[in-house]
């Protein structure tokens, strides 16, 4: 992650211990093995693989001498370099506010070491150089205008209710936005780094049935993701929880694609969103030659789909594994429909498979599989119901 965000890696300093340290997180004997390197290396950052506690990034920033970044303030840097969209420099925004405030010691903090590089991006150091009382006032607006921000967001989902929707999920860096770009034909930048896609795209695409259903791209998950930072992309990974399927994507070349995969259902866990159905698709299948090596990643998932996003191999595999869950879940029914309604006549053709149509005085008589919402919606048009 320290290259994606900019930097060059140093050198690596690893330690093993039961608990960590309540001052320094690391051994005090550690800490000076650290500080002796920074000087030996001239390094300007010290980037620790988990959270600290501000105390402990005090305490390390004091005794070592440089700039101190834990996990979290790495990652929303990185996603401070990423956010395009209003909406996610606001989410960004309000992440690194979050972060920041318990930081916070009088009216200083940390900040007379913030410069450029690592750990910097985003509000900038005017925003920085506040009092506790208007850093709270500035995570008050950018919430409220996260809700406002929702709010316009339902209503567009309000249009899509009677559409099927997937959702491609996954660790960051899989090939989710590849993988819509290859299925909806859409233009989705695509980048090999980390947290290349903060804001969720959707697309239409068409199944092999005829069915349309609505795809969305959405922000890579990441081991050990921080909780606060979940809370911050909340609207964002709403888009996870609110999809009827979820594409759970994985890198098939990765050597720690179990522990990626784990990391996903973690994050799934914590959005409420675990017991969705899930298809599991291998990515990146084109990178690995050992047919060893493929019949043990397929062996650690069930049922996955095997494809290549970037080839275009077994795309309509994972199709028709879509259209196969969208169909199960189908009901068939037979509506009543005045002849002017041609608009619910189109939602139930657009929406389900049509088996019969035919004509009874005023009324057009279609039996038809639809979708669960779309039944729901024509209730007063089912199995001879008004149709006023």
């Amino acid at each position: 992650m320290v290259r994606t965000a900019g930097g060059f890696v140093q050198a690596k300093v690893i330690q093993r211990r039961e608990n960590p340290d309540p001052v320094f997180y690391i051994g005090k004997g550690k800490v000076e093995e650290v500080a002796h390197l920074c000087q030996e290396l001239e390094t300007e950052v010290v980037v620790f693989d988990d959270d600290l506690t501000p105390s402990q990034q005090r305490n390390l920033e004091e005794k070592i001498g440089v700039k101190v970044v834990d996990r979290t303030q790495l990652i929303l840097d990185i996603f401070a370099l990423r956010a395009k969209s209003g909406m996610g420099k606001i989410q960004v925004e309000l992440a690194q506010m979050t972060y920041l405030l318990p930081r916070l010691k009088g009216k200083g903090i940390l900040l007379s070491r913030l410069g450029g590089g690592i750990g910097t991006r985003g509000p900038g150091e005017t925003k920085l150089e506040v009092d506790r009382r208007r850093i709270k006032e500035r995570i008050i607006k950018l919430q409220e205008k996260i809700k406002k921000i929702e709010k316009q967001r339902k209503v567009i989902k309000k249009k899509r209710a009677n559409w099927w929707t997937a959702a491609l999920i996954g660790y960051t860096n899989v090939g989710k936005s590849t993988l819509l770009n290859r299925l909806a034909e859409a233009k989705v930048k695509v980048d090999n780094k980390l947290f290349a896609t903060l804001d969720p795209t959707t697309r239409k695409v068409i199944l092999p049935n005829g069915q349309l259903v609505l795809l969305t791209d959405t922000v890579g998950f990441i081991n050990k993701l921080p909780h606060h930072l979940v809370a911050a992309f909340h609207a964002t990974l709403q888009e996870v929880k609110e999809a009827d399927i979820l594409i759970n994507v994985l890198d098939a070349s990765h050597p720690k694609m179990i522990e990626q995969n784990q990391a996903t259902y973690s994050v799934l866990k914590e959005l409420g969103a675990q017991d969705k159905p899930v298809i599991n698709v291998l990515n990146k299948t084109d990178l690995i030659h050992n047919g060893a090596r493929i019949n043990r990643v397929k062996r650690a998932l069930d049922s996955p789909v095997m494809i290549s996003a970037l080839t275009g191999f077994g795309l309509e595999d994972l199709l028709n594994r879509i259209a196969d869950i969208i169909e199960k879940s189908m009901i068939e029914t037979t509506f009543y429909f005045p002849y002017e309604r041609n608009d619910l006549i189109s939602l139930v053709y657009q929406n389900g498979k049509v088996k019969d149509r035919r004509y009874l005085g005023d009324k057009v008589i279609i039996q038809a599989k639809v979708t669960l919402p779309v039944a729901e919606k024509l209730l007063n048009y089912r199995d001879g119901g008004k149709v006023n």
